[in-house]
């Protein structure tokens, strides 16, 4: 049983043509758009690769500008369709490429929908990898005179400046790690000899954190030293005070930042998907309408539909045809190996 079947005028078809047409463009803005959130999101990751453990959630902005272009090719390719549609001769040519088109083109529509599934599901992917990658970027501030590492201090002090945020989890991350070089070290001090004796790892380990953990909207001086000490300090004490410091850990504010991205484009490339399957499904119609249309009679009734068997039977069939493909496919290199050996077999007769 055909699937969706209606009846098209020489009129109705040339109001879908016009109509698909027009669709094509919008869809083609569309694809651009979708284009430029994969190249948005891809820039935005890289800012912050040298904090990511993995880069697995790049799947997600490397398929939206893959499936971007095709959709800007698949509806410059729509919208001559349309306008060649208006005349027998030159639709002609068009014919026995729609269908493997109108197949690439599904798949291709296809994609948007798993983008927006992987940009849901690596969401998880993506704290895992912030979590690790913090830790190690604050692991290795200290080394500024290491190759490869060298800029690690600057990447982490610009990010917490410019997120407003300290730490992994919070400021007392820093407290775990020795964050200053042994070369600014004094080691003939007694407190520095006697915190890196204390540590069994020989680490020098103190209550401080870095200034760029300072919050300048604080009304008192940075306290970045000595946090948890209260006699350090005048009028202090830091389990009731509000420390001078930023609350939020940087973990926290990347994956906001980037989920809250993420969370944006998912709508938008869903919204994106029903578009390119309208441009798709009129383009079917317009596809199948055209087929009895002869030059001798433009203005023939036809019947337009978008498949010409029920959705099993077509399932079936196309099981049926890639089975004989592949069939075909191993009787030519079962034929080509034989051939070989006979070759072979021949040569060494000689």
């Amino acid at each position: 049983m055909t699937l969706m079947k209606i009846k098209f005028t020489f009129q109705k078809r040339v109001r879908l043509a016009q109509g698909l047409w027009l669709l094509s463009w919008a869809a083609m803005f569309s694809g651009v758009v979708v284009f430029s959130m994969g190249v948005f999101l891809k820039t935005e990751l890289l800012r912050r690769s040298e904090v990511m453990h993995t880069d697995d959630i790049h799947v997600v902005p490397n398929l939206l500008m893959l499936v971007g272009l095709a959709s800007v090719g698949i509806n410059l390719c729509a919208g001559r369709i349309c306008q060649d549609s208006m005349d027998v001769a030159r639709f002609a040519r068009w014919k026995t490429f729609l269908t493997p088109f109108f197949i690439g083109s599904l798949l291709f529509t296809t994609m948007l929908l798993v983008t927006m599934i992987l940009s849901y599901a690596l969401q998880s992917s993506l704290e895992e990898s912030l979590k690790i990658g913090l830790k190690n970027g604050i692991r290795f501030y200290k080394d500024t005179d290491t190759p490869g590492r060298c800029f690690q201090k600057q990447t982490i002090d610009h990010l917490q400046m410019e997120l407003q945020c300290c730490g992994n989890n919070n400021f007392r991350d820093w407290f775990e790690v020795q964050w200053i070089n042994n070369r600014y070290l004094d080691f003939t001090c007694k407190e520095v000899k006697d915190r890196v004796r204390s540590n069994v790892d020989g680490r020098y380990l103190m209550d401080g954190v870095p200034f760029s953990c300072c919050n300048p909207a604080s009304p008192r001086p940075c306290i970045q030293e000595h946090i948890l000490d209260n006699t350090a300090h005048h009028n202090y004490d830091y389990q009731s005070e509000e420390l001078n410091l930023y609350k939020r850990g940087c973990r926290e504010a990347l994956v906001s930042y980037y989920i809250g991205l993420m969370n944006t484009i998912g709508p938008g490339v869903l919204s994106v998907f029903m578009v390119q399957m309208s441009m798709l499904a009129s383009l079917r119609y317009l596809q199948t309408a055209m087929v009895g249309v002869e030059a001798e009679d433009m203005e023939v009734e036809t019947e337009g539909y978008i498949l010409e068997k029920g959705l099993k039977e077509t399932l079936e069939e196309a099981k049926e045809n890639l089975k004989m493909l592949l069939h075909l496919n191993k009787g030519q290199v079962e034929d080509e190996s034989a051939e070989t050996e006979g070759d072979a077999e021949a040569g060494a007769s000689e």
